[in-house]
């Protein structure tokens, strides 16, 4: 299956870069718009972007002229009836969708293939559009597409064999990576990442943490490029919106459900930098300092705590005993359970060391003001950025990360994708450090496992139930899952 002349529909930001992609890899592309205003403005982008990869030295003034070349625009879709591969970029809107491959079915040739960049439409539902269902797919870029490595490959249950092993193939051909998944809404990344993110919201919404504390848990203690709301902020609110409608009405699960406060958003028209404002608007995040305690006494207990009494006596601080004025309680468990047998259960404050950057300070309903701010003090003066919560089960971090690795895990076990494409895709298509089975064998699976656990007795969400596989490799003392 060859592809040499590509064509392209909708070059707003987005299929302007995937424009550039394919005449990056020397084919001929034919670029389509609704007029010659918008047919402007998509020149304009890549000409940007080729001129920037120039000012880099990525390439030269020759190679860029070679590029824009090998583009050519049209109003006309009558145009694409040589192509052998058509892929569009047209806004997220389903009948639209329908619309214009019905219109590419009648224009182009039996053997070319129709590609969707949909993010998390059905692509079942575009192709029955078509008298060729078995030869469109989802071919989903990530923005920016020239630099993104990730292409998601998305397969139907009629698509004819061989059409993805080709598309997957020329990804190859163009510098990408490609993971191949089935048609499933929001595919790998999305399905992963939008609960995640919506998850946040709603922990904010229930006041276990503030939303910078979130964000600050999450980067610093989970390595993360950047903290989930200011994520939002940057893939846009509305957009984010319409993913988890799109999930929800596939699923029906209450946790992708849009949380209330984003579509308040939304409303708002609040929608992230593209607004200007979103949950972050001119202020921005600022990171703790260091300090001195306003602390007299304290006191440390708990599995590991004789390091921060180390650490908290190398700063000049002595370890107290009973009657001090906070008591920092290493724990995993409702602390509170903790607290209670204190002669003042108000001293106490929860300790959750995440990483070696962030201590999570987990206040019961019973913990002092003071002991709190005491708690975060006594925090910076050993180096540790402080995450005040609630005493909630799994914390902040714990509270997203294992949910987000439970999702991972159903994911594979349903056949829908395998180990090592849902690692890669969220690695490339999200930047983070490693992929949800790294993770999971990194943390141990029993701890993820347990963890789950305490988070499904305390929120009785029935997604944080640990996920059968998971249970049975635990059950059965394994420490990796098996690459089939």
């Amino acid at each position: 299956m060859a592809f040499e002349r590509v064509g392209v529909v909708g070059l707003g930001t987005m299929g302007a870069g995937i424009a550039e992609v394919f005449a990056r890899a020397g084919l001929r592309v034919i670029g389509v718009e609704a007029d010659a205003e918008m047919l402007a403005r998509g020149r304009g982008l890549m000409e940007r972007s080729t001129g920037r990869a120039v000012d880099k030295g990525k390439l030269t003034g020759a190679e860029r002229d070679e590029i824009l070349g090998r583009v050519t625009l049209t109003t006309s879709r009558a145009d694409l009836r040589d192509a052998d591969l058509v892929i569009e970029a047209i806004p997220e809107i389903l009948d639209y969708k329908v619309s214009l491959f019905e219109d590419l079915d009648g224009i182009c040739k039996p053997e070319t293939v129709l590609a969707t960049n949909t993010s998390s439409l059905s692509v079942t539902a575009i192709a029955a559009a078509t008298g060729r269902p078995g030869r469109v797919v989802g071919l989903h870029f990530f923005n920016p597409a020239p630099v993104m490595r990730l292409v998601e490959v998305v397969s139907t249950v009629v698509t004819e064999p061989g059409v993805v092993g080709a598309v997957s193939e020329l990804a190859g051909r163009l510098g990408k990576t490609a993971v191949t998944v089935g048609d499933r809404a929001g595919f790998v990344v999305n399905r992963l990442l939008l609960p995640y993110l919506n998850h946040a919201v709603a922990l904010m919404e229930q006041g276990v943490a503030g939303r910078d504390d979130i964000d600050l848990a999450m980067k610093l203690g989970v390595g993360l490029p950047m903290g989930p709301f200011t994520l939002l902020d940057l893939i846009g609110l509305d957009t984010s919106y319409e993913v988890m409608e799109v999930l929800f009405d596939e699923t029906r699960e209450r946790r992708h459900a849009p949380s209330p406060l984003l579509r308040e958003l939304v409303t708002a028209g609040l929608l992230g930098r593209k607004s200007g404002r979103g949950f972050y608007g001119e202020e921005r995040v600022h990171p703790s300092e260091a300090g001195r305690s306003g602390a007299i006494t304290f006191d440390v207990a708990g599995p590991g705590s004789e390091e921060l009494v180390a650490r908290l006596a190398a700063a000049g601080f002595e370890r107290s005993g009973e009657g001090a004025d906070v008591v920092l309680r290493l724990a995993d468990r409702p602390v509170v359970e903790h607290a209670v047998r204190l002669r003042d259960p108000a001293t106490m404050v929860g300790v959750h060391l995440v990483g070696d950057q962030v201590a999570e300070l987990a206040s019961t309903a019973l913990t002092s003001d003071a002991a709190a701010a005491a708690a975060a003090d006594l925090m910076k003066v050993v180096g540790l950025s402080p995450v005040p919560c609630k005493d909630r089960a799994g914390f902040v971090v714990d509270a997203l990360l294992y949910p987000y690795l439970n999702d991972a895990v159903r994911m594979h076990d349903a056949g829908y994708a395998s180990i090592d494409d849902i690692d890669a895709a969220m690695r490339l298509g999200c930047g983070y450090p490693a992929g949800p089975f790294q993770m999971l064998e990194s943390l141990g699976l029993a701890r993820v496992r347990d963890g789950l656990r305490a988070l499904y007795a305390e929120y009785r969400e029935p997604a944080f139930a640990p996920a059968p596989l998971l249970d049975q490799l635990v059950t059965a003392g394994a420490s990796e899952f098996p690459r089939r």
